[in-house]
């Protein structure tokens, strides 16, 4: 069977991108890394992948009047690349209607908390700050709401009466690294039925 392209948008280190590149390097991964675009051409995402023999690709939102037209070159990018599934790594901007609308259901995103709970840029200090005594990450469909789109899978995380924002951030991370290449494997395997907010997962 063909594996499953996928487009990867990352603003940052990459860390999450790396642990997809790992797991789609072995021999039984039903998906595959196309292309790697980011919004910043800092970003260590685009040494790991040029690092990789993958395509990286810095497209500048300076460049274009309107987020949808800066979307509109991710998303022509993304159909040059044939990617059948698109995937947040810590990638810091919203994502209009016009992008999520050409690839409905087929957005990832991971995020560093239990959602619903703690949505946003700041999901392991607020969780801290909440003093809970749980947390985690989550790995859920995009829809236009941030953090708001329908759920697949999720790890809890406990957390320690000592822990900083960085020990926990650093232990939650450990464990999106296992479950965003895992649920990928998901979607390329067609294993994913999306029925309202709730995702099931097949046999």
């Amino acid at each position: 069977m063909a594996k499953i392209k996928i487009g990867v948008l990352a603003s940052g280190r990459g860390s999450n991108l790396q642990a997809i590149i790992d797991a789609c390097g072995k021999k039984n991964s039903a998906a595959e890394v196309a292309v790697v675009i980011s919004d910043r051409a800092d970003s260590y995402a685009l040494i790991r992948a040029k690092t990789r023999g993958i395509k990286a690709v810095f497209i500048d939102p300076a460049s274009y009047a309107s987020r949808k037209l800066h979307e509109k070159a991710i998303v022509k990018l993304l159909q040059q690349n044939k990617a059948d599934l698109v995937c947040l790594a810590g990638y810091m901007r919203l994502l209009t209607g016009f992008i999520i609308g050409k690839f409905k259901n087929r957005i990832l995103n991971i995020h560093p908390a239990l959602l619903p709970a703690f949505p946003g840029a700041h999901g392991q200090k607020d969780a801290l700050n909440y003093g809970v005594k749980v947390s985690g990450c989550t790995v859920h469909f995009v829809v236009e709401k941030m953090d708001f789109g329908p759920i697949i899978a999720q790890v809890p995380v406990l957390v320690a009466e000592n822990d900083s924002v960085e020990t926990l951030a650093g232990r939650i991370l450990k464990q999106e690294h296992k479950l965003y290449p895992k649920v990928i494997e998901l979607f390329a395997k067609g294993k994913l039925q999306v029925k309202g907010r709730r995702v099931n997962i097949k046999n």
